[in-house]
């Protein structure tokens, strides 16, 4: 018998199946899916392949497979040969992400796969321990007290014995050569949901919109019917209520449930809500924040059935689930379900082609809908259930825009616009609560010389580098590159450096200062750097009652404070200033969402929001809450300048050490596609260096093609990249990626 085995390297040109022979005794083992280790080229180590094929019969004179490892399902196989052509990178590349957590690399695989501890049990009767100690059979008292410790204490380590007892690991020794004691090596299993303790809660009574959404999706469960839903309902709706109730159906129907959020920050109240309706043991949970060994145990629980609920972030799509019932995806409009490293692929698209193949309903749910999947919605591809209403019958947030070249105007130079402190100072006088809103971390967002115009970049990239005062650096937002900051002008030898822009860190020394008697905390990627850091920082700003919590786009989504009245959006701007098509979308859907963690219970909320452009379509329509006024301006314009839904964006992304030779590999893809690809169908751009076109000292060009992606364009996509990688080019990487995050 011969496996066909791909082999587990990032190069392109080994992105195809090589021949093994499959040894007598492993022929039972080794199915389509299993890890294996074989000999390979040169090497004088054992490399990790993967079997996707095997067949009777091979032309080739071949080597034999020297290991099996685990395996895979022939349907996870399947799932990576498909994502390997859609989104153009080896097949090796996609099946790791389908692998256990800490058996992806042989650095990491050692300790994480089997936490062990060696516990002590009782080999006699503790009668006959008795009588011996009665009789002095058992002379050491030290002895005697591990014994009687152990009646009552059975299972106890050998440490613990040693510091609950004053005995020694030699004393246990002893015991042990004298028949008295075992020790036994036991697994332990790392539960990230351990010390939770949530109160049981039951079903809500669902308004009639909740029933009438809950009724549809709960059909199709019923019918085992693949179907895609959104649920679009305001801030506030009721959404997750919908979610707990269909999971509970599931369970029933002795089915199980995908559950993915966008945002580490949101997992933990998120599983709050999840525990508290269901039991702690069904419950697994999959984020990065997690260690490799809690994420290897948590994955084994779910692939042996244990767990029947999955909550996680975008990889958790991969977790090993067994007769899927449902599939949720919460937030559905964020960026962070689309993986921009390899493999690029997209959480919802992997969702839609597990719930096709389970035969299960796809739940999409958002305030604030990708205008995508909105527009696929009014089009019949995916059923849309809308909810108006606040579920518990709050009201909207009050919404108000303050103009900021007003503010200039009358000579207020501070962060605060007038409207925005007066707030606040009620709010403290109030006892409410407040979040305040700025997407920028660090102090100052770049430094520059008022002499001649230096502006410190990062020495690897082609970017400002970003002041951190806490730490008193200037970091590097791209590649992480640090150093000390900058007194003096390295260009004109001026001592006239600023600071210009602002970050979290120079917003809360700001309000520090302005309002000394507040309890301020910050949420931002510099203080959620430590395990357990985001639940952390919520649970205090919610049990302590922290008068005002500020941070980045972690506090906007999903949060729920019941205290919080008062949200305030220091600069609305700074993502309408991005090269990109989706920067009216992005801006719209952070005010909207930011400004649904306001007046969420039955106290009344207000949103003010700064801006220097109040007249802009997307901060009006955030005002309103208005989605459907934004919708119809937005997709006008993107029909009107072919952007999705009405063609797809190709990025070819080019990055070198050389940049003679990324010049060069660039023009030669462009000829290539204008003579395979560029038709009325398709419109293939010039290649021109990124935006930011120099990160990590690489150069860094693109180029961007328009067009709806169709099974021949991808093959052509494929057969280009193919062609440049049997090519000479050592110094030079490409990409695709279909519908990037980020066009820069």
């Amino acid at each position: 018998m011969i496996a066909e085995v791909v082999i587990n390297r990032t190069a392109r040109r080994l992105n195809r199946t090589f021949d093994y022979k499959i040894p007598k005794d492993l022929e039972e083992l080794i199915v389509i899916g299993s890890t294996v280790l074989v000999p390979f080229g040169k090497a004088s180590h054992l490399v990790d392949g993967y079997v996707i094929g095997i067949k009777e019969n091979t032309t080739y004179e071949v080597k034999e497979i020297a290991k099996i490892e685990h395996n895979l399902t022939e349907k996870q196989i399947e799932l990576a040969t498909w994502m390997s052509k859609r989104y153009f990178c080896n097949v090796s590349d996609c099946i790791k992400q389908m692998l256990a957590p800490g058996t992806k690399n042989k650095s990491t695989d050692r300790g994480v796969q089997d936490k062990t501890i060696h516990a002590v049990y009782l080999k006699k009767d503790i009668e006959a321990i008795e009588l011996d100690i009665e009789t002095g059979k058992i002379k050491s008292e030290k002895q005697k007290r591990i014994l009687l410790f152990l009646k009552n204490n059975e299972g106890t380590t050998v440490s613990e014995i040693e510091m609950l007892t004053g005995g020694t690991r030699a004393i246990v020794k002893t015991l042990e050569k004298n028949g008295y004691v075992e020790i036994v090596e036991k697994k332990v299993e790392r539960n990230p949901l351990a010390n939770k303790q949530i109160p049981k809660t039951t079903n809500l009574k669902l308004t009639d919109e909740q029933e009438n959404a809950f009724k549809a999706i709960s059909t199709s469960m019923d019918k085992n019917e693949y179907k895609e839903f959104l649920v679009y309902g305001v801030t506030g709706s009721g959404k997750t209520e919908i979610y707990l109730q269909l999971i509970g159906e599931a369970l029933k129907n002795n089915k199980t449930a995908i559950v993915l959020v966008p945002e580490i920050s949101l997992t933990p109240q998120m599983i709050d809500r999840f525990i508290a309706r269901f039991h702690k043991e069904e419950i697994a949970v999959l984020h990065s924040k997690l260690s490799i060994g809690e994420r290897f145990d948590e994955w084994n629980r779910i692939k042996e059935n244990k767990a029947k609920i999955v909550i996680g972030a975008r990889s958790a799509i991969f977790a090993p689930m067994q007769n899927v019932g449902i599939i949720i995806i919460d937030e559905e409009h964020d960026s962070s379900y689309k993986s921009e490293a390899v493999p690029k692929y997209d959480a919802k698209e992997i969702a839609n082609k597990i719930a096709q193949e389970s035969n299960c309903p796809l739940v999409l749910g958002s305030a604030t809908p990708d205008i995508n999947t909105y527009y696929h919605s009014l089009k019949g591809k995916i059923e849309l259930l809308e909810l108006t209403k606040r579920a518990n019958h709050s009201n909207l947030p009050e919404v108000e825009i303050v103009d900021l070249k007003m503010e200039l105007a009358n000579g207020n130079r501070s962060m605060l616009s007038v409207k925005l402190h007066d707030a606040i100072e009620q709010n403290l006088k109030e006892k409410r609560q407040t979040i305040l809103f700025l997407n920028r971390r660090g102090f100052s967002t770049f430094i520059m010389c008022r002499e001649c115009g230096y502006t410190v970049k990062c020495k690897n990239c082609n970017i400002s580098m970003t002041y951190h005062k806490t730490e008193n650096k200037l970091k590097c937002h791209y590649c992480g590159y640090e150093e000390p900051v900058v007194t003096i002008c390295p260009e004109c030898h001026s001592t006239k450096i600023r600071y210009f822009g602002t970050g979290t860190q120079k917003l809360e020394q700001e309000i520090n200062k302005i309002f000394p008697d507040a309890k301020t905390i910050r949420m931002d990627i510099d203080t959620v750097t430590k395990k357990n850091s985001h639940e952390e920082i919520l649970n205090k700003f919610r049990d302590e009652n922290i008068d005002i919590l500020i941070g980045t786009q972690m506090v906007v989504k999903g949060h729920h404070f019941p205290n919080v009245t008062l949200v305030g959006v220091i600069a609305a701007d700074s993502s309408l200033n991005i090269d990109d098509y989706r920067a009216n979308e992005r801006t719209f859907q952070i005010l909207t969402q930011v400004a649904g963690r306001a007046g969420r219970e039955k106290l009344p909320g207000k949103v003010i929001i700064q801006t220097y452009n109040p007249e802009n379509f997307s901060i009006v329509c955030a005002k309103e809450q208005n989605y459907h006024m934004f919708f119809d301006t937005e997709i006008a314009l993107r029909k009107q300048l072919k952007y999705p839904p009405f063609c797809d964006i190709i990025l070819i992304g080019f990055n070198s050490l050389l940049e003679k030779e990324i010049i060069e590999v660039s023009e030669k893809v462009y000829s290539y596609l204008k003579k395979n690809l560029d038709n009325e169908e398709f419109q293939v751009l010039k290649p021109m260096p990124s935006p930011i076109d120099k990160i990590q000292n690489r150069f860094r060009w693109r180029i961007i093609i328009k067009g709806n992606m169709t099974n021949k364009a991808n093959e052509i996509l494929n057969d280009c990249l193919k062609k440049i990688f049997e090519s000479n080019y050592k110094n030079t990487r490409v990409s695709i990626d279909v519908n990037p995050n980020s066009m820069i």
